[in-house]
């Protein structure tokens, strides 16, 4: 008797494939870049502060497997006050360990490349956060537009986002999500300001956007240590051309699916003809 293992029902091999797919295009979600900054100033390489900056971003990678915050200051035995250095990483308050570990993980690696050799660096990606300097800065509020962009005008939806942003800045929580109608907002804090700094930040990143963006359709306000979005697509807001992605994205998963979809055909047509021939040679 020819004896087959049963094949494993098609169905669950296109969900295993598609879920693996969106989870690749979530990751590359959170990993999109909003801003970067590097200090002036240089280090010497092979000095005191190199090492102490290396162990800092070492411990900021390795405490994002457990935590969505912290904070570190390191001084090896030897450094001398200007030696010091501060560091910070902050991921988006809905992120689970994992998605935390890996954003700030390349967030480290982007930010050590773009920012070589400088004593300072701050780069904030859709998911993560992460700051270092050799000037203490945590603890600190601070205001400083980092980055804002605001997107076409659409009036539609004007008083469903005026009541996301008033929900937004009324404090409360160092991260906090809002929703009206098709209209979402997301705001954050980073976690070393107090409440009441947290509050104050947040309102004037809200009262900037409602000046700045008008009735825009989506808007982003990054301070140094706040920001406040609201877009009528989600969370994350994106510029206008990233239409021209999300076809690109469509037509791909079109063209997958259609590959997939011929692949099963195949199999079951081969498999029809396997047990046929199987049947007929048996028969004889």
């Amino acid at each position: 008797m020819n004896m087959q293992s049963p094949s494993p029902p098609l169905f669950i091999l296109v969900t295993i494939i598609l879920t693996q797919l969106s989870k690749t295009c979530y990751s590359a979600s959170l990993d999109s870049f909003i801003y970067v900054g590097c200090s002036q100033l240089k280090y010497t390489p092979g000095s005191p502060y190199q090492s102490n900056l290396n162990a800092i971003l070492t411990s900021i990678v390795s405490a994002a497997a457990s935590a969505n915050y912290n904070n570190f200051k390191i001084a090896l035995p030897g450094s001398a006050q200007g030696d010091v250095a501060y560091g910070l990483y902050q991921c988006r308050g809905d992120l689970a360990s994992g998605d935390c570990r890996q954003c700030v993980s390349g967030a480290v690696a982007r930010l050590g490349a773009t920012c070589a050799g400088a004593t300072g660096g701050a780069l904030q990606l859709e998911g993560c956060f992460v700051r270092f300097d050799n000037d203490s800065f945590v603890g600190a509020e601070d205001k400083t537009v980092a980055a804002d962009r605001c997107g076409p005008l659409d009036s539609g939806e004007l008083a469903r986002r005026d009541s996301v942003l008033s929900y937004l800045g009324a404090g409360g929580q160092f991260f906090r999500v809002s929703e009206a109608g098709r209209v979402q907002g997301v705001a954050q804090c980073v976690q070393d300001l107090s409440v009441g700094e947290c509050q104050d930040c947040l309102s004037d990143a809200v009262e900037r956007l409602r000046t700045q963006c008008g009735s825009a359709a989506w808007g982003d306000m990054f301070f140094a240590k706040c920001y406040a979005r609201y877009s009528e697509r989600g969370y994350t807001s994106k510029p206008e051309n990233d239409d021209d992605d999300d076809d690109e994205l469509n037509k791909t998963l079109a063209i997958f699916i259609g590959l997939v979809a011929g692949v099963a055909i195949l199999v079951v047509f081969l498999s029809f003809l396997s047990k046929a021939l199987d049947h007929k040679g048996g028969g004889k």
